[in-house]
């Protein structure tokens, strides 16, 4: 086996078992830092012997293995061990027992640790980004657009309010779950939107691993909680964007943006299962449920996943459910997306008007400089839309979109 095809192995096993790994050692030690930092040190390990010794048959058992000596070691190597241990039996003993039938998933128990509310929202999802779907410090900040220092200690400030307020490894009770699922679901939607486009330099430019593994955690809490609209709304939405994954990318590794995408090659069971869960919202919204804001994202991906082609898309009923959805979360990049749809609607124009108008809050963001460069390329400015593609390419974090951005803006000359 030669350098690649090893590097390739380790790479594979990162995505398949990191969560895993940090998960189990969470539970066995009660310490998040010593179950990073030995998961850690286990791929370390397998980078260097892996090329002497070849890749074992089971590399996920060998890293278990490998991280629960590792972190047997440092415990041993501690002066202050014993307090260790105490600290690690209090994360043990905190709180009642889980309920009988909850679901007996390590990697949920540590999602929800990570998004106890003792912690801010931002520190949840960045906690969880790193310890849960394995993402590096620098692809969590261009997440958050944020600076790595700032990010990383985000990071480790979390970890130490974990420990300091005793957040007990489990999932929580039946009576707590309503309260707590709201910051998960959105560290979840976080996950999927980094495999859906990710924004990593060296990583694929989709990465089936995280949405497939955000799609997994997000069905294990709808189980736990089936009547949560949320819950039902997040699942739909993911479902109906993962549909379209086949069609995403081109031959030559290039986004395909919705309207030239071959809707032939969408995942027909993940759309129906998708369209079946949005009706089933509409029906509880009929009956004076209002929607939240998972909800209308998922009925919006409904309607552009219901048209055979992109000129049977109903724009007006895609711009009413944004009105909605503006008015649960009127951020700028909601404004954004409505603007677009708008776009369809009412011409770019008006469109390039309301983009216009979210230019400071949004500068820093690549998809707003692309959707300006997109109306002002469709209303015959063809030097503004260069300049603004130029920095939309300067920003982009995925190779695919990079490419897609450049394509049209080297069209214009």
């Amino acid at each position: 086996m030669n350098a690649t095809d090893v590097r390739e192995a380790v790479t594979r096993a990162h995505r398949d078992e990191w969560a895993r790994i940090v998960a189990g050692l969470t539970r066995r030690f009660g310490d998040l830092d010593i179950a990073e930092e030995a998961a850690a040190e286990a791929f370390a390990t397998a980078v260097e012997r892996w090329p002497a010794d070849g890749v074992p048959p089971n590399p996920g058992a060998w890293l278990t293995t490998t991280a629960n000596r590792k972190a047997i070691d440092r415990i041993r190597r501690e002066s202050r061990r014993d307090d260790k241990h105490r600290e690690a039996q209090v994360v043990y003993d905190a709180g009642p027992p889980e309920p009988a039938g909850a679901i007996d998933d390590d990697r949920l128990r540590l999602i929800f640790t990570c998004c106890h509310p003792a912690l801010a929202t931002d520190a949840r999802v960045a906690l969880t980004l790193r310890l849960v779907g394995g993402l590096t410090v620098p692809e969590i900040a261009r997440a958050f657009l944020v600076a790595e220092s700032a990010l990383g200690q985000r990071i480790t400030r979390a970890k130490a309010k974990i420990k300091a307020a005793r957040v007990p490894y489990r999932v929580p009770a039946a009576e707590d779950l309503p309260a707590r699922v709201s910051g998960v679901l959105a560290v979840l939607f976080l996950v999927f939107n980094e495999g859906y486009l990710a924004t990593g330099p060296g990583t694929d430019p989709v990465r089936q691993d995280l949405t497939a593994e955000a799609i997994r955690l997000t069905r294990l809490i709808r189980a736990l909680l089936p009547d949560d609209g949320e819950v039902a709304g997040l699942l739909a939405l993911m479902l109906l964007i993962e549909a379209r994954r086949p069609a995403r990318l081109s031959a030559g590794g290039e986004l395909v943006p919705l309207a030239e995408q071959d809707r032939g090659a969408w995942d027909a069971e993940l759309v129906a299962e998708g369209h079946r869960l949005v009706r089933e919202r509409l029906a509880a919204a009929a009956a004076g449920t209002a929607p939240g804001r998972y909800q209308i994202l998922a009925a919006i991906n409904a309607v552009h996943t219901s048209a055979r082609d992109i000129r049977d898309t109903d724009w007006s009923q895609v711009v009413a459910l944004y009105d909605q959805l503006v008015r649960l979360d009127p951020s700028p990049v909601v404004a954004l997306n409505r603007a677009i749809a708008v776009a369809e609607l009412d011409g770019p124009e008006v469109a390039l008007a309301v983009v216009d108008r979210l230019a400071g809050p949004l500068d820093g963001y690549h998809a707003y400089h692309a959707a300006r460069a997109d109306l002002l390329r469709r209303l015959g400015r063809g030097g503004e839309s260069r300049a603004a593609y130029d920095r939309a390419i300067e920003l982009a974090g995925n190779t695919a979109e990079t490419a897609y951005l450049a394509r049209r803006r080297d069209e214009l000359r």
